[in-house]
């Protein structure tokens, strides 16, 4: 069983609460609307990991396009990001991208690790793959899910990005599994490209972790009683 990271098994803190836990270790004082309007502006950029961008400028487009094979490109294209969204304090730049990787600031869904338990209980290999270009094996250990995994792809790692269907049987190789006997938990369109080596693939809504308590844990048993 295959799991996406970012939106799957885990999600970034609210953006509110990102830009809060930065800008209160720099000593500032932002009161509430201040704080929810940077937060806005940050989403709507796509500087936040939780939101997409709806528009790329132009200076930052190949970066974007490869900010999940290597460290520099992934740095440059959310510090871009997060310029771009009018943030104000550029000594705080770095340490709002810092913050954004941190294994604190994710949380795992609800039933994350109830689902790893109990496939690791019906004698199911599972794996995460995810496409990112930091170590998110802290963050897993952190949540207690690392132990319940036997193996996690990161793109940064491998060279290679979903919804490349090599991705996916890299992972399946390091399970020793036929991708056709095997399962993909997502919650984005690139979550698919298994599907192209008969992986079956099963979408979660991206939501923050307290509107779904329960979709993993229930994308298992459906796998498990069919």
């Amino acid at each position: 069983m295959l799991f996406d990271y970012s939106g799957t098994l885990m999600r970034i803190e609210p953006a509110e609460r990102w830009v809060r836990a930065v800008t209160e270790t720099a000593g500032l004082a932002l009161d509430d609307a201040d704080v929810a309007r940077r937060a806005q502006a940050l989403i709507e950029a796509g500087a936040w990991y939780g939101s997409y961008p709806t528009h790329i400028p132009a200076h930052l487009a190949e970066t974007y396009a490869t900010r999940d094979l290597d460290e520099p490109h992934h740095r440059a294209c959310y510090t871009g990001l997060i310029r771009e969204s009018g943030w104000p304090w550029e000594d705080l730049v770095e340490p709002l991208y810092e913050r954004s990787n941190a294994a604190e600031a994710w949380l795992p869904y609800p039933d994350a690790l109830e689902t790893l338990r109990e496939a690791k209980d019906r004698g199911l290999a599972t794996a995460v793959i995810s496409n990112i270009s930091f170590d998110i094996r802290p963050h897993l250990k952190l949540a207690g899910l690392l132990e319940l995994l036997d193996a996690v792809v990161l793109s940064y790692e491998v060279g290679l990005i979903k919804p490349d269907p090599a991705i996916f049987q890299l992972a399946c190789d390091e399970l020793g599994v036929d991708p056709a006997s095997a399962v993909m938990v997502g919650d984005h369109a690139a979550d698919g490209g298994g599907t192209a080596l008969g992986i079956r693939t099963y979408f979660v809504d991206l939501v923050p972790v307290e509107e779904r308590p329960d979709a993993l844990i229930s994308v298992l048993r459906e796998v498990t009683a069919s």
